[in-house]
Parts: C-alpha cells; sequence; structure tokens
C-alpha cells in the first residue's frame, strides 16, 4: 500500500536543513540520504513502511510505502505528518521580521535566512532520541540510536531498518538495552515510557493536534528519568514548537557566550534569563545557535 501527496514549499526554504537532520548516522540503517532526497524507515499503523520525500524547487513529493494493508482512510494524518516534518508550520516569518534588525539576532538570522527546525516522524521518536541523547555527546547518542534501531530488529521490504515505536521497544528486555549501550537510567526511562505510551495513557499523537504544552510538560515529567531539558527538546523536535527555553543544552550556552561576547561562561540561569526576552521563540533562536557551532544536526 503507498501513500502520496506533493507539500507547496515557500521560496527561502531550506531542504539542506532536512537532508542534514536525517543524515546524523553515516551507517544509513534506519534513513538514506541524497543531495535531494531522504528515504526513511518508520513504522505506519504497525507496519513497516518507507517514507520517501524527494525536493524540487518550490514542492516536495512525498511517498510513503507500507509493507502491509492499513485499514482506513490516512491521506490526511500522512500529508500532517510531512508538514510537520518539514517545518511548514512554524512561524519563522514573524520571527524574522521582529529580530531581523536586533543586535544579536540580526546576524544570526542575515546568516541563516528561512531556517525552520526539522520535526522527527513521530513525537515518540523525538522523545526517545531526547532521552537519548541526554548529557552526551552528539555523536554518541547517533550510536546509541543507532544500535536501539538494530535491537528492535523491523525491516521494511526495501532493505531500511525501520524507527521502533512503543510496544516494539516494550518488546526488548531491560539487559538487552544495556548491551546496546544504555545506562540502566536510561534503560529504565525508555521502558517506562514505552508503556505508557502503548497503555495510552501518554497520547503522544493525539497531542500533536492541539499541542497541550503544560499538560505535555506536567505528564512527560512525572516519568522518572524525564526532565525539562528532555521535554523542551521533545516539543520542539516532536511538535514543532519554538517556545521551549534550551537553555538547559550546553551547545546553547557555549553558542550564547560567542553571540554575546562574553569572556566568562555562561550558566544556565544566565542563558534561562536572556531567552526569556524572546518568548514565543526560544527555541528557534536555539536551533539557530546550534546550526552557527555545527554541520551535525542535534
Amino acid at each position: 500500500m503507498q501513500l502520496s501527496c506533493s507539500i507547496p514549499l515557500p521560496a527561502t526554504f531550506r531542504p539542506g536543513d532536512i537532508l542534514a537532520f536525517h543524515r546524523r548516522d553515516p551507517q544509513e540503517n534506519a534513513e538514506r540520504v541524497s543531495d535531494a532526497s531522504l528515504h526513511k524507515g518508520m513504522i505506519w499503523c504497525g507496519a513497516p513502511a518507507c517514507l520517501s520525500i524527494r525536493f524540487h524547487r518550490r514542492h516536495a513529493m512525498a511517498a510513503l510505502d507500507i509493507d502491509n494493508h492499513v485499514v482506513g482512510d490516512r491521506q490526511r494524518d500522512f500529508e500532517r505528518m510531512v508538514w510537520r516534518m518539514l517545518g511548514l508550520a512554524q512561524g519563522i516569518e514573524a520571527f524574522e521580521e521582529r529580530y531581523h534588525n536586533h543586535s544579536q539576532l540580526g546576524p544570526l538570522i542575515e546568516r541563516q535566512p528561512g531556517l525552520r527546525v526539522p520535526v522527527t516522524a513521530t513525537p515518540f521518536e523525538a522523545l526517545t532520541w531526547a532521552i537519548t541523547g541526554q548529557q552526551i555527546s552528539v555523536s554518541a547518542a547517533i550510536s546509541l540510536r543507532r544500535k536501539l534501531i538494530k535491537a528492535a530488529n523491523i525491516c521494511h521490504s526495501g532493505g531500511l531498518l525501520c524507527y521502533p515505536e512503543a510496544r516494539q521497544i516494550l518488546e526488548l528486555e531491560e539487559e538487552t538495552l544495556r548491551q546496546a549501550g544504555f545506562s540502566t537510567t536510561k534503560s529504565k526511562t525508555l521502558l517506562k515510557l514505552s508503556a505508557l505510551v502503548a497503555d495510552d495513557k501518554l497520547p503522544l499523537d493525539v497531542w500533536a493536534e492541539t499541542l497541550p504544552v503544560d499538560a505535555i510538560r506536567t505528564q512527560l515529567e512525572a516519568v522518572r528519568g524525564i526532565g525539562p531539558w528532555t521535554v523542551n527538546y521533545a516539543l520542539l523536535r516532536g511538535y514543532g514548537w519554538l517556545d521551549g527555553s534550551l537553555h538547559g543544552d550546553a551547545a546553547v550556552r557555549r553558542g550564547l557566550q560567542t553571540l554575546l561576547n562574553s569572556p566568562e561562561k555562561i550558566c544556565e540561569e544566565e542563558a534561562s534569563t536572556w531567552l526569556a526576552q524572546f518568548s514565543p521563540w526560544r527555541a528557534l533562536i536555539g536551533a539557530h545557535i546550534w546550526a552557527t557551532q555545527s554541520s551535525v544536526a542535534y
């Protein structure tokens, strides 16, 4: 079974940002990226699937090749997923219009006009990626993510491994996660989170429709091992919410030190205070700061 759609793109759209995010793992077990296209293994309605997005000058062609037949009309869900992944619902135009003459933000905007935040295919993927990346380098997190995908071992007929959903992670033993390199704390958090999602106690996909941020924050932070940074990162990468303060992120603080030309390191409190004045775009500013430091997508 296949779903497909054509998505119009604004003139300032930057496909390279999307492709770089999905190019993180050079081994390409679950994502395969070329100069103008992405192929990604994922689970759709419980079945292995391969998402393909090919970028053209003013539009993107997307297709989802599903190994099994899916009951019901899921076209709208598919289009909304692609729209969200490409960051097209993000209000970056208003941000750039307001701050293009700002002493610190103006140069960022001039250097990176049209920057949007790439979003994962599902909120669950974003949240588990945030947990995986807690307090370790990006390269270490990519390695852990790869091992998680391999441990789940769900393969689409086209050959790509699929990023697992909650039910697939629940089939893994804690010891399997430990052998894959996850700490005891991260292993327990992943399994607890997966159990809550599988039991519909954390309706991550439903939240994408209305984005009740306060409720999301309260329920996620009640899970041991999930704190404010993880929630804000998951809201950014899973839903495209641009106002989560990333002051707890070491890379953001390093970049902010450079941006403010500070001889001293920026602490979390100082970063939080500085970012607060730019609500509701605090996370977007964090993404701009990330982009100035590395070609590796966070």
